[in-house]
C-alpha cells in the first residue's frame, strides 16, 4: 500500500500553502525543536508533517533561508542557521565552505591580513601529500582572518605553484582562497580531509589572535582535493577557542 503525498493547487512562492508551511516550520524553529546547526528531516517527511506538497514546502524552506533562519546543502539537505552576529564560526555538518562563505552566510564581514605570501620549495612530507615532486615549488600563504574586525583565525595555506601560477602575486588580504582557485585556474575544491585538535596558544598565536598565551585554540589540519580528486591545498587553521565550533554528523555502523 502506498501513501499519496498531500497535494495543493499550483501557486507562487507567496501562496496560502507556502505561507502555512512557513508558519508551521517557523513555530517549530522558535520553540527550539530544531536547535542551531541541526539538520531538518527530509522534505518528504516535512511535507507530510506540515500538510502541504513538496513544491510548496520547498518554497517555504527557500523563504526561511532568505530570512536567515536556514542554510542548505545540495548533498545533505536543510540546516538551522547559527545565530547571526554571534562571532562564532561554524558550518553545517558535512558541508565544505571557505572562511569567507561562512562569514557571509551569518551576516559578518570577513577580512584578512597577509603575514606571508611567497614561493618556496616543498618539504618532503608536503610534496608527498600534494603528490608533487620533492622540492617542487609551492606557494605559502599565511593570513590572520577576522570577523567584523575581531581576529579569530591564523590560516596557513600551501598550494602547488604549477596549479595556481598567479597566486603568489595576487592580493589575498580579504579574498576567498577557494574563489581565487576557481577564478585563476578553474580548480574547484570538492572535499577536505579534516582533523581538529585543542591546544594551548603559543605566544605568537596569542598575539595575533589577541588572547592570552596558553589560552585554548583549535588547530585544524586539512588536505583539500579538487574535482579530479587531486590534492590542491594543505592547510592549517588556528582558531580562537571562543570563536569556532566544529560540527559533524556521526553514524553508528552495523554490528
Amino acid at each position: 500500500m502506498t501513501t499519496q503525498e498531500p497535494t495543493a493547487p499550483a501557486e507562487g512562492p507567496a501562496g496560502p500553502a507556502v505561507s502555512l508551511a512557513r508558519a508551521r516550520l517557523l513555530d517549530r524553529l522558535d520553540q527550539g525543536e530544531f536547535p542551531p546547526g541541526a539538520q531538518l528531516p527530509g522534505e518528504r517527511r516535512l511535507a507530510r508533517e506540515t500538510g502541504v506538497s513538496r513544491s510548496s514546502l520547498r518554497n517555504a524552506l527557500a523563504l526561511l533561508k532568505s530570512e536567515g533562519r536556514l542554510d542548505s546543502s545540495a548533498q545533505r539537505g536543510w540546516f538551522v542557521r547559527q545565530a547571526t552576529g554571534s562571532g562564532v564560526v561554524s558550518e553545517p555538518p558535512g558541508v565544505l565552505r571557505s572562511f569567507t562563505d561562512i562569514a557571509h552566510a551569518r551576516g559578518l564581514r570577513a577580512t584578512g591580513t597577509v603575514l606571508d605570501q611567497r614561493v618556496r620549495r616543498a618539504g618532503f612530507d608536503e610534496a608527498a601529500k600534494l603528490r608533487i615532486a620533492p622540492a617542487a615549488e609551492v606557494v605559502q600563504l599565511v593570513r590572520v582572518r577576522a570577523l567584523d574586525g575581531l581576529p579569530v583565525c591564523v590560516e596557513t595555506s600551501i598550494l602547488p605553484r604549477a596549479r595556481v601560477p598567479g597566486l603568489a602575486e595576487a592580493d589575498m588580504a580579504d579574498r576567498s582562497l577557494f574563489t581565487a582557485l576557481e577564478e585563476m585556474s578553474g580548480t574547484r575544491v570538492v572535499r577536505s580531509h579534516y582533523a581538529a585538535q585543542a591546544c594551548p596558544a603559543t605566544e605568537r598565536q596569542a598575539q595575533l589572535l589577541e588572547i592570552g598565551p596558553g589560552e585554548p585554540v583549535l588547530v585544524c589540519e586539512e588536505i583539500t582535493v579538487d574535482q579530479n580528486n587531486a590534492p590542491v591545498l594543505l592547510g592549517q587553521s588556528v582558531y580562537r577557542g571562543d570563536a569556532y565550533r566544529f560540527e559533524s554528523v556521526l553514524y553508528r555502523g552495523r554490528r
